[in-house]
């Protein structure tokens, strides 16, 4: 029954984005659906997401991130800085930037875990501190990525593009990936006795993903081929999506924020599992700041701000309750592409700032009144 409520939230969903696609589309004459502006889509969709997939980790168990946005801020400003001032090798400068953010993850788990502290109050703290931090390494300036007004290989995360055969050969195996992950998932419930979709809705599930990913293989290589934010949050959605549905620790996950002493008492390690959850969050934001970062092509104040926002928006628009214990990769997916396509058509009709900020608030309160109404529904 979850699994009907899942696919058909994510159906309508889907027909959501291709009305706002198809309405942005009219409403600026062709320009939104060419090849080149929707590319830049994808590469500013992949940043939003990678961070939202992320945030997933976290909420499942029943916490949140309020920090992500000024850690993206700070771990790209930590590479651009080694970079530009220290001439330091850019990927010696990423893994800095990935140092700081897991020591830091980590630091803020442990908090909740051992402490005590809800997640919250802990990550408030931590968006200011982050913040004040990540504007004390920059130094209050707008620091470059390029070496010399040269490309390097943090600036290189968003400019390079996949040759056309590679793209498709991508393609094919997350097709298969995605198809051979939900038959296992299909056998291991009916061998358990449970619940399971139909094996045309398994069919038609791979169907569309698979025609999904052709159509967005296609557009991409009628540009410059596909971009390389798009491959990095392939795989890292991939991987998290494995990692929730088909492991011991992403049952845990569910388990926790389905009720957090049932776990414990079924011997659940749940401060382990929550710990872990935030260390891997700190990779996301990491990964994220290295993204937004190269993607700018610089690092200044405003990096990051509010992208904690789009984040959980994502996230709940993607079926998450933000009281844990429900939802899954494929919703966050759809619902950052959503808040993705909200931004670059706004920007293409030069809809203001003030307007945009209006649009996000109400698309997040909205998401969360639609959250909570399903679960008193249910």
């Amino acid at each position: 029954m979850k699994q009907t409520r899942s696919s058909l939230r994510e159906t309508a969903l889907l027909l959501t984005l291709g009305a706002v696609g198809l309405g942005f589309s009219l409403a600026t004459g062709g320009d939104f659906l060419t090849s080149r502006n929707l590319s830049q889509l994808f590469i500013e969709y992949s940043i939003t997401a990678t961070l939202a997939v992320g945030m997933l980790l976290v909420i499942l168990p029943g916490h949140i991130d309020l920090s992500a946005g000024s850690g993206v801020g700070l771990t790209g400003g930590i590479a651009a800085v080694l970079i530009t001032n220290q001439q330091w090798p850019a990927p010696a400068a990423m893994a800095a930037g990935l140092a700081v953010a897991l020591v830091l993850w980590a630091a803020m788990g442990t908090l909740v875990v051992r402490e005590g502290i809800p997640a919250f109050i802990v990550t408030l703290g931590g968006l200011q501190a982050f913040k004040g931090l990540f504007w004390k390494v920059i130094e209050n300036k707008t620091i470059p990525v390029a070496q010399g007004g040269t490309s390097n290989a943090l600036s290189l995360l968003t400019t390079t593009y996949l040759p056309q055969w590679l793209g498709w050969t991508l393609a094919g195996v997350l097709i298969a990936g995605f198809a051979w992950a939900g038959w296992r998932a299909r056998s291991a419930r009916t061998a358990a006795g449970l619940s399971v979709e139909t094996a045309e809705m398994w069919y038609l599930r791979t169907f569309v993903t698979a025609q999904v990913l052709g159509l967005l293989v296609l557009v991409c290589n009628r540009y410059q081929g596909v971009p390389m934010p798009l491959v990095i949050l392939g795989a890292m959605a991939f991987g998290v999506h494995f990692l929730v549905q088909h492991t011991p620790f992403g049952r845990s996950l569910v388990a926790i924020g389905g009720n957090a002493e049932a776990a414990l008492l079924s011997g659940i390690r749940v401060k382990r599992v929550t710990l872990v959850a935030f260390i891997l969050m700190g990779a996301s934001v990491a990964l994220t700041g290295m993204l937004q970062t190269a993607y700018a092509g610089y690092s200044t104040t405003d990096v990051g701000n509010l992208l904690e926002l789009d984040a959980v928006a994502a996230c709940v628009i993607g079926g998450v309750s933000l009281r844990g214990g429900r939802g899954g990769v494929g919703g966050v997916l759809i619902g950052a592409l959503l808040m993705a396509v909200l931004g670059k058509g706004m920007s293409l009709l030069g809809t203001g700032p003030e307007a945009k900020y209006m649009v996000r608030g109400a698309v997040l309160v909205t998401a969360v009144w639609l959250d909570l109404r399903m679960g008193a529904a249910h």
